[in-house]
């Protein structure tokens, strides 16, 4: 089934794509939670001219994100958490902490498009990659401490 997404779907593709997924996926989740529609002739021309309209607006966007992402280039976290005395710690450092450390520092980033590959469950090092648009991601390191 094709389909035209409407919003960014994760592990699926960015709004104004134009994605191939089961028929299932699409008829019971991605359609009636208004995520996508059918991609028809029509709403492909319709979504064709909608981005021919709006290609100055999207570049504007995307050079934005592109001066976040230097900004944040050279941005190093320190994530103190409750932990044992075996470098165990309770729970795990998620993306929520990340965004929070981030916004300590003046970035105001939204957790969903933060990704930590490695659950975050002992201190250490680790990386979160922060997917700021569909073409531009920026690698932050971060420190989990004890408290």
């Amino acid at each position: 089934m094709k389909l035209i997404l409407k919003e960014d779907v994760t592990n699926l593709g960015y709004k104004d794509d134009v994605v191939i997924v089961k028929d299932g996926y699409g008829r019971n989740f991605l359609i009636p939670q208004g995520k996508a529609v059918i991609a028809s002739v029509s709403a492909i021309k319709v979504l064709e001219e909608n981005l021919r309209q709006r290609a100055h607006k999207l570049a504007k966007i995307k050079a934005d994100v592109q001066e976040l992402a230097a900004k944040l280039e050279g941005v190093s976290l320190t994530i103190g958490t409750k932990a044992s005395s075996t470098g165990k710690v309770f729970g795990s450092v998620s993306n929520i902490q990340v965004a929070e450390a981030l916004a300590k520092l003046g970035f105001e980033i939204d957790r969903k498009t933060i990704v930590i590959k490695d659950a975050a469950k002992e201190l250490g090092s680790f990386k979160a990659i922060l997917k700021l648009h569909k073409e531009v991601s920026v690698e932050i390191p971060f420190e989990v401490v004890a408290e």
